[in-house]
């Protein structure tokens, strides 16, 4: 059934144009016809002018992938005999999976599935969920038999936003499938493009739990150095002090507190909770964690607050500017970004609070925050400056120039700046 490979039948269809759909696109049109599809036409036109907003693909690599093209017409998908879905799946406000645009997905692939096509997975998940949620959606709009007709696998996106040394090709890649057949199959489709190499998982729940763990471990270890700042904030220790100290033991793991957004560290977590749930167990460490670095927004506010009041500042009506509106520096995606937070707890205090950004889009943070950014910050202005997000434009900024008086509070959240130009670090 899966001869595609070897038979020069092969035409894949990747679903979704964004962080991780479209370098895949990418790279897979290097080597076979590739449909790129997106429902949103705007970036699909874009893409077509070689423009890519999220900077994750240059110009030469457009020209460089010489049988990918772009759409925005499910029709084009109907030749394809590989389908690979890279949409959102995000939380919803009640910090549930919300796999709306998944299903959403599974049902186009389903109404264009043939006898033979395999779909692969890329969008993160709970494990069970390929096959639990998906394939029920893919058997009801096709017609046809899972492991009969058609077939999946699960293969992990691990696409770092705004890494220019590791990109998609540079990744090793975790593969599975849902017979050993199409596991073999899946393998030596993406060991083609993947110089990193690939790791094949036994199954397709080891595949999606091996994702779920590596975001949750991150959040648990970040949290872990967050709940230290806390601590280290009531002794009158510096954090980063304490850590470098510690650093220089030979195991000591190098996490640094801050912020935690975007669209994998701070939902993935959620999605492993709400799959432990339903099978009875409640995680504690894994909530616990999520919980710390979620309240950290209100611990920067807070800090910046008491630290003006200390210097005799007023706060209501006080000025403050945040540097970075994105989850991550030198990176445009501004998805679940903890600035935001840090805003809205400033502003319920009656400050006066401009964000600038030079990577975010100011029509996209105003569509998704209703928050307008401002084009240029202004001089002598602020009472507090917040370094958010550590982009390069940053770091040679005179942030002094920004403060209204000596008495404004500068904080550098990221602990990259000259320590002996800033009031005080996280």
């Amino acid at each position: 059934m899966l001869s595609h490979l070897s038979s020069g039948q092969l035409q894949i269809g990747i679903i979704g144009l964004g962080y991780v759909g479209l370098p895949l696109a990418i790279e897979f049109g290097k080597e076979w016809p590739t449909i790129g599809f997106d429902i949103n036409q705007v970036r699909v036109d874009a893409l077509r002018k070689g423009i890519d907003h999220t900077r994750e693909v240059s110009e030469q690599a457009f020209g460089a992938s010489q049988h990918v093209r772009f759409t925005g017409n499910m029709a084009d998908l109907a030749a394809c005999t590989v389908y690979i879905v890279t949409v959102p799946t995000p939380i919803d406000k009640y910090k549930s999976p919300d796999l709306t645009a998944l299903l959403a997905a599974s049902r186009m692939v389903g109404a264009h599935l043939k006898r033979g096509d395999l779909v692969v997975y890329e969008s993160t998940v709970y494990p069970g969920c390929t096959e639990e949620d998906c394939v029920p959606v893919l058997e009801a709009a096709s017609g046809l038999r899972y492991n009969d007709d058609f077939f999946c696998g699960y293969s992990p996106e691990r696409i770092n936003p705004g890494d220019k040394e590791r990109n998609v090709s540079q990744i090793l890649k975790i593969t599975s499938g849902s017979t050993p057949a199409a596991a073999r199959y899946v393998d030596q489709l993406y060991s083609r493009i993947i110089k990193a190499g690939t790791y094949p998982a036994p199954s397709i729940k080891v595949a999606e739990a091996a994702k779920a763990i590596e975001n949750a471990q991150r959040d648990v270890n970040i949290s872990f150095v967050n709940e230290l700042a806390l601590i280290f904030d009531r002794l009158g220790i510096d954090t980063m002090d304490v850590l470098e100290a510690a650093a220089t033991k030979w195991n000591f793991l190098k996490f640094r507190p801050g912020l935690v957004g975007g669209h994998c560290i701070s939902v993935d977590p959620y999605y492993l909770a709400h799959k432990a749930q339903s099978v009875g167990y409640h995680p504690q460490v894994i909530l616990s964690g999520r919980r710390v670095n979620d309240d950290m927004p209100i611990y920067v506010a807070n800090k910046l607050v008491k630290a003006m009041i200390r210097a005799g500042l007023s706060i209501a009506g006080s000025s403050v500017l945040l540097l970075g509106a994105t989850f991550k520096e030198n990176c445009p995606d501004i998805r679940n970004t903890k600035v935001v937070d840090i805003y809205q707890e400033l502003t319920g205090f009656g400050m006066k609070v401009d964000i600038y950004d030079p990577w975010a889009s100011a029509d996209e943070v105003y569509a998704e925050y209703g928050i307008r950014l401002v084009e240029q910050p202004g001089r002598c202005r602020y009472d507090g400056v917040i370094l958010t997000v550590a982009h390069d434009e940053f770091l040679t900024l005179d942030l002094q120039e920004l403060c209204r008086s000596e008495l404004s509070i500068i904080y550098d959240l990221k602990s990259v700046l000259d320590r002996t130009k800033v009031s005080m670090r996280i």
